[in-house]
């Protein structure tokens, strides 16, 4: 646990303590740099980490360890940019001031994970690619599958279909993956000059539009021949989206 509020490490181990017994604590560090120490000495296998910290923030932190093999749940206020950062990699976070409910769950998902291989976590390393990048400007989303996580490239998205509660996304090269994501969550995560609602069913990446056939709401052809509708409340955003 590193948290530079000693509130906040109080508040966190005591909640952890009375609903989470199968978590034990090894070590509480009010500050990074004990936070790094402590997580190259004692290797654990998961790590609670507040983002906002004096000196050098959870991000910073991370990028100076050489051990990455645990996961990770951020602890954090509320940061629009840190917050996209972590669900672009699949890695779980919880608001100040930590809910119970939301912990027992944010432990439980933890530990039923097990993406840590000897290469290390690979959402962390994803989530250390992308801060490297200009914000917002992403390249590689990690998809909650059933099988675990699949890593893709945000250019090779052609389009997204709502399947109840799932994803169906559509890769370039005919690949299909079916994401333990609704769709409206992909909707507020990917970006928005890149991908557009088209339809209560359909988000599309704009740029493999090939053709817009008119019509009340019209339909559009991807890149990969499948014709798709626009829906007619749907079609003046679109239409601003191709910049027509």
């Amino acid at each position: 646990m590193i948290d530079d509020e000693s509130s906040g490490l109080s508040a966190l181990y005591e909640k952890l303590q009375r609903h989470c017994p199968e978590v034990e604590v090894l070590r509480q560090c009010d500050a990074a740099e004990n936070g790094i120490t402590a997580i190259e000495t004692l290797r654990p296998d998961l790590v609670f980490l507040d983002v906002e910290m004096p000196v050098m923030n959870g991000f910073v932190l991370l990028q100076n360890l050489e051990y990455k093999k645990f996961e990770l749940i951020f602890v954090t206020a509320y940061d629009q940019y840190a917050i996209k950062a972590i669900r672009y990699s699949a890695l779980d976070y919880l608001l100040k001031p930590v809910e119970v409910d939301e912990l027992k769950a944010a432990v439980e998902k933890a530990l039923e994970k097990k993406h840590v291989t000897e290469a290390g976590n690979p959402s962390l390393n994803l989530l250390l690619e992308n801060l490297m990048l200009e914000k917002k400007k992403f390249k590689r989303i990690a998809i909650p599958a059933r099988d675990g996580l699949q890593f893709v490239k945000i250019e090779d998205i052609i389009y997204l279909e709502a399947s109840v509660n799932y994803t169906l996304i559509y890769l370039t090269g005919g690949i299909k993956l079916t994401a333990s994501r609704n769709l409206k969550e992909f909707e507020e995560l990917l970006p928005p000059d890149i991908f557009v609602r088209i339809h209560h069913s359909y988000i599309i990446n704009v740029s493999c539009v090939e053709k817009y056939i008119r019509g009340e709401g019209g339909q559009v052809m991807l890149s990969n021949n499948v014709i798709l509708d626009v829906a007619k409340r749907k079609k003046q955003e679109f239409l601003r989206a191709i910049g027509y």
